[in-house]
């Protein structure tokens, strides 16, 4: 029997998104489950297998699954581990030989990567990459994640853990302590965490009026919201975030020439305070050679299933 679907599987600290796909990147079915409520790694493997096998049982696609693509922090895509991520209850500094174990539980193949990478995968295989050789994804959420792709292929590395550009370095003087250990990450200037940050920082410095002054716990929604109501300090926090992003740009361009560089996450929907000040900021800091020739485009991908797909695009690989 021609295996005509695949299985995609996103792993975040608290949830899991589980679907089955189609060679045309429909999503028949998914599901979610709590990721976070098992301490043993071979404890949540056995329900999220359980949680598989049954969800292709409902789509009525048994023996026709190729393949089970997974999206994971820490994923190694050579290893098929998951080693040290400190956010996921049943892994912590441990390495857990993920792909195996849910191969074993399962009986389909499975292959394993990073959430950035699979996020590169997926709009290389479904959306707004699809025919690119080169280009390089960012994913802008809690954090900021990043997969490079050269020739077609997504960049690994010796060790499988290419591609960590959110920790190559935006501000070297008195840069933010990043959790990685290092200063001035851009991580810690351009994700969910950093935008809301900056508006703190901002609003402390001054008594310039703000939608936000007063407000406990800002968040890059507060910001985002404040800005689409006409606040001028809140759109100078996504002009200055948009030119420390297109800083960076430049300098990724200088490493791998992409024909454009792809944004995807919560933090990407601010399209509209971003972009101009990304552009600017890119094309006034690349070198002569890349001037206005690399794309800045944002994913095209459905936002529900966008997690989805990014994983299933590694089952078509099995």
């Amino acid at each position: 029997m021609e295996k005509k679907y695949v299985v995609g599987i996103d792993i975040g600290g608290q949830s899991a998104k589980i679907g089955i796909v189609d060679a045309r990147g429909e999503v028949l079915t998914q599901t979610v489950i709590v990721s976070n409520k098992h301490t043993v790694a071979q404890e949540f493997v056995d329900y999220l297998a359980q949680t598989v096998l049954t969800l292709i049982k409902q789509a009525d696609v048994e023996g026709q699954v190729r393949g089970i693509g997974v999206g994971a922090p820490d994923g190694n895509y050579y290893t098929g581990d998951i080693e040290g991520a400190m956010n996921i209850t049943w892994c912590g500094k441990e390495t857990i030989h993920f792909a195996s174990m849910l191969s074993a539980a399962t009986g389909i193949p499975v292959s394993l990567t990073n959430d950035a990478n699979a996020a590169a995968m997926g709009e290389m295989t479904y959306g707004v990459a699809k025919g690119m050789k080169n280009f390089i994804m960012i994913t802008l959420g809690t954090g900021v994640g990043s997969g490079i792709v050269i020739d077609g292929k997504v960049v690994y590395g010796h060790d499988g853990f290419a591609g960590e550009l959110g920790h190559t370095c935006a501000v070297r003087h008195n840069g933010r302590h990043c959790n990685c250990g290092q200063n001035g990450c851009l991580e810690t200037y351009a994700s969910a965490i950093g935008v809301a940050r900056t508006a703190r920082e901002w609003l402390d410095m001054s008594d310039e009026p703000s939608l936000l002054r007063g407000m406990e716990n800002i968040t890059s929604k507060d910001v985002y919201e404040a800005a689409r109501q006409g606040d001028e300090l809140a759109r100078r926090v996504f002009k200055f975030t948009g030119r420390i992003l297109g800083e960076s740009f430049a300098d990724f361009i200088a490493f791998s020439a992409p024909e454009a560089i792809v944004l995807f996450g919560g933090l990407a929907r601010s399209r509209e305070f971003l972009e101009e000040a990304i552009m600017e900021s890119m094309n006034e800091n690349v070198v002569f050679l890349w001037k206005n020739k690399v794309k800045l485009l944002f994913s095209s991908l459905k936002e529900s299933d966008a997690a989805i797909l990014g994983a299933s695009a590694l089952g078509w690989e099995l």
